[in-house]
């Protein structure tokens, strides 16, 4: 298996993991569900989207590196807002249904498949990945020879 195909997998599942993390925690901090169980949600639909993270953002990472953290944070936005409303979009049209609709949140939407109010919280997402993607390309060739 090839290192960029490995991380593809780590990526979805760490993508996976933070959406049932983060559905759960907002639920439970929005009153929408009363109760301490921390029932979190995804699709799996999801995990391609994650695991893009390997062909799309760590090239980008690579290739804006020298660039000043907010110009690096810009492109993370406008990149994670493209991934969400184009996978968003096609799960739509091929399952006749939204795989998330944000008509509703406050702060706006477009089209319901990206909130105008994560304009924060996507480069926050990016810049944090940045480390995450260099500790990936570190372990990956020994977790590969591990798995031999």
């Amino acid at each position: 298996m090839s290192p960029t195909l490995f991380r593809f997998f780590i990526y979805g599942v760490m993508g996976w993991c933070a959406e049932i993390l983060w559905t759960s925690l907002t639920r439970r901090i929005t009153g929408e569900s009363r109760n301490w169980l921390l029932m979190g949600e995804t699709s799996l639909w999801a995990f391609p989207m994650y695991g893009s993270i390997a062909f799309l953002y760590e090239p980008l990472h690579d290739l804006l590196r020298p660039q000043f953290f907010l110009i690096r944070a810009a492109a993370y936005l406008i990149g994670f807002w493209i991934v969400e409303y184009v996978g968003g979009w096609v799960i739509w049209k091929v399952t006749k249904v939204k795989p998330w609709d944000y008509s509703k949140n406050p702060g706006g939407s477009l089209h319901g498949l990206i909130r105008w109010n994560f304009i924060l919280i996507w480069p926050l997402v990016g810049l944090a990945l940045e480390s995450v993607h260099d500790y990936l390309v570190w372990v990956t060739p020994m977790l590969l020879q591990a798995m031999r």
